[in-house]
């Protein structure tokens, strides 16, 4: 993660901390997705080493995917649910990740 893609207009970022299990249990959940489409679809970002983005963006908790297009913060979740839910957000803001290739 770096502050140049912090600045670019559509990204879906995983934020998390090392020693939190249900971060654990979450990046599962996106490894999984990641599989499945082979590709990398979430960037990821370790909440400790950006305390100023954190406080800027108002990440309440981790974990949290942050999903930013066009230039604005559209979600902040901190409940990832399930595999199904995630994908729901995926449908929403990743649509060509569905279309047939």
């Amino acid at each position: 993660m770096t502050n140049e893609l912090l600045n670019t207009e559509r990204y879906l970022l995983y934020i998390h901390t090392p020693f939190c299990g249900t971060c654990h249990l979450a990046r599962s959940m996106l490894e999984h997705i990641e599989s499945v489409h082979r590709e990398d679809i979430f960037y990821e970002m370790n909440a400790s080493l950006f305390s100023d983005f954190m406080q800027e963006a108002k990440i309440e908790s981790v974990p949290c995917l942050f999903i930013k297009e066009e230039n604005e913060i559209k979600e902040k979740i901190y409940a990832f649910k399930s595999i199904p839910n995630i994908y729901s957000y995926l449908l929403k803001y990743k649509p060509e990740l569905f279309s047939r290739k």
